[in-house]
């Protein structure tokens, strides 16, 4: 008995085993075309930044000979030394100061402003209108409101100076803000909300204590793009500033000098250099949260 049921009970495990596997899928041919465009656009990108270090790194004398695609043979760091004596670190701390003087008043007011929009759904015909007008600010761009903006700094008295920056950059990030947030928040299940509520939780605790941190991911993304709009901001201190120790970045590149006679480009390299160093410190450090910000909120 014990010969003739052993064999048997060896097969069972290896036939269940048999039945519950998933048959196996012929192979996929490889995406050649896909692969080669991926590789051409890695080049079109990784080009350019690698001629902008390697050209930072070299004499004003020896990039007019040499071949622009070669690293220095002897490389030099006189293109920061020279940059940071022209002024940068003041441009960098006007832009810095301009940049968190928007990020923190504009995201704050516009996950205040997405929450009470969410929160009250149809019950409140206010702040239905409010949110129609902040999606009304997506559709006027900047350059059309240069001339109003100009007119309102003048008899504000707040011409020339980092505060006339301030006002219309936070003004412009608030619509898009505004949008990307009551996304994320519509996503938050209203059984949290009302378990908060039942609790006795108060609005505001509701607000910081579960929406705030369900939506992190979103108040990360819009604060880095928000901060990175007006780090590259070009037009509004050009038009809403005047003296040189109120430059941003952007303006002060533009009127970067390293001669009399033209142009240092190793100088100029440098110093995007070290304006770009900012945007990958800030990139590094937010990168999750970014990530998680650009491919969530909107799948539904």
């Amino acid at each position: 008995m014990t010969a003739t049921h052993t064999p048997a009970a060896a097969k069972r495990p290896t036939a269940a085993h048999s039945r519950g596997r998933r048959p196996a899928t012929p192979s996929q041919r490889p995406n050649w075309l896909g692969g080669l465009i991926g590789w051409l656009w890695l080049a079109v990108v990784i080009v350019p930044i690698y001629w902008i270090v390697i050209t930072s790194f070299k004499t004003q004398s020896n990039y007019y000979v040499t071949n622009p695609l070669l690293p220095p043979s002897d490389p030099t760091l006189d293109n920061y030394r020279l940059v940071i004596e022209m002024d940068f670190p003041l441009y960098f701390l006007n832009s810095l100061l301009v940049a968190v003087g928007t990020v923190i008043p504009s995201v704050l007011f516009s996950f205040m402003a997405a929450y009470a929009i969410v929160r009250s759904g149809r019950a409140s015909r206010f702040l239905r209108g409010v949110n129609s007008l902040f999606l009304m600010g997506l559709a006027i761009p900047l350059q059309a409101t240069v001339i109003p903006i100009y007119l309102l700094i003048i008899k504000l008295s707040l011409y020339d100076s980092l505060t006339a920056l301030v006002l219309p950059s936070i003004a412009f990030a608030i619509p898009l803000s505004v949008l990307v947030l009551s996304n994320f928040i519509r996503d938050v299940p209203k059984e949290l909300f009302e378990s908060m509520r039942m609790d006795g939780a108060t609005e505001w605790m509701t607000l910081w204590r579960l929406a705030f941190p369900l939506t992190r991911p979103a108040v990360v993304t819009v604060s880095i793009y928000n901060a990175l709009n007006v780090w590259n901001g070009f037009l509004l201190p050009l038009i809403l500033t005047q003296s040189p120790d109120k430059r941003t970045l952007p303006l002060g590149l533009a009127a970067f000098q390293g001669g009399p006679y033209g142009v240092n480009v190793p100088a100029v390299l440098a110093s995007v250099v070290l304006t770009i160093v900012p945007i990958l410190v800030l990139y590094t450090v937010g990168r999750r949260q970014l990530l998680s910000g650009l491919t969530a909120g909107f799948g539904k």
